[in-house]
């Protein structure tokens, strides 16, 4: 190959790398003297206000085994998509019983409230780095992660506009919670969070949205209309523990479709 060809080769190689590169950063914060990781997934969209999409993996999972797991980035591209990073100590009969795997709080209260903290400082910092569409945040969690995201429904209601809760559900730790739309994701045959012990927390979810009315079925959703513009998406499959993947498409349509 030519030296020019080959230069010019090596530079856009360059050019590319330094696209990517710039498009995922991965950030510490100090919260009470522990660091926490997030990965950021930079929105390309070139001006105006950025939606937000927290995601949280599951017990013993980690935020670059989310970025691929849950890759919600590649369907909402004018988004900052950030993927948040748990920690040990939170001790699971017959899967961690010495805690000592990555995971988040499951009450209010508990672990010192770490992991709210952490939500707090990730999300006051990002203001200072981005311009945030506050009417625009959305949380995604998976296992333990969408227990947590329930945790921050009843904590931080009034900072998040829609979330996606897949299998692990809040239970009457949400009853009373503020009304936001919810996407439901419920496995018939998940063998970690029964099925029935999920599915006890849908009458709580409608209380919360308001909802009296009977849904409307869409092949493995129903679809219900909450108060204040709110909607509850409830999918049910017959598969076990597992985020829905295929449903990524739209998950992201639903968030889209709802701002406060």
């Amino acid at each position: 190959m030519p030296n020019h060809i080959m230069k010019k080769t090596i530079i856009l190689f360059s050019l590319i790398c330094s696209i990517f590169i710039f498009s995922q950063i991965t950030k510490n914060y100090n919260v009470d003297g522990i660091t926490r990781k997030v990965i950021i997934y930079i929105s390309d969209k070139k001006s105006g206000k950025l939606p937000v999409v927290f995601v949280f993996h599951g017990h013993g999972g980690n935020a670059d085994c989310a970025s691929r797991r849950i890759n919600i980035q590649d369907y909402y591209k004018d988004a900052v998509v950030i993927f948040m990073e748990g920690l040990p100590g939170r001790k699971v009969p017959g899967i961690a019983p010495n805690g000592t795997m990555n995971g988040w709080q499951i009450f209010t209260d508990d672990l010192e409230r770490r992991d709210v903290k952490f939500f707090d400082k990730v999300f006051t910092e990002i203001h200072a780095d981005f311009k945030i569409d506050d009417s625009k945040i959305y949380l995604v969690g998976h296992s333990n992660g969408a227990r947590f995201v329930n945790v921050l429904w009843k904590e931080r209601g009034n900072k998040i506009t829609a979330i996606c809760s897949a299998s692990a559900q809040g239970g009457n730790l949400i009853s009373g919670a503020i009304p936001i739309s919810v996407w439901m994701y419920i496995g018939k045959n998940d063998k970690i969070v029964s099925f029935d012990s999920q599915k006890n927390s849908v009458p709580i979810v409608k209380a919360n949205l308001g909802i009296t009315t009977d849904g409307k079925i869409d092949h493995d959703k129903t679809i219900f209309e909450g108060t204040n513009q709110t909607e509850l998406v409830l999918q049910q499959s017959s598969a076990g523990h597992e985020f829905p993947k295929q449903s990524l498409p739209e998950i992201v349509a639903f968030f889209k479709r709802h701002s406060k």
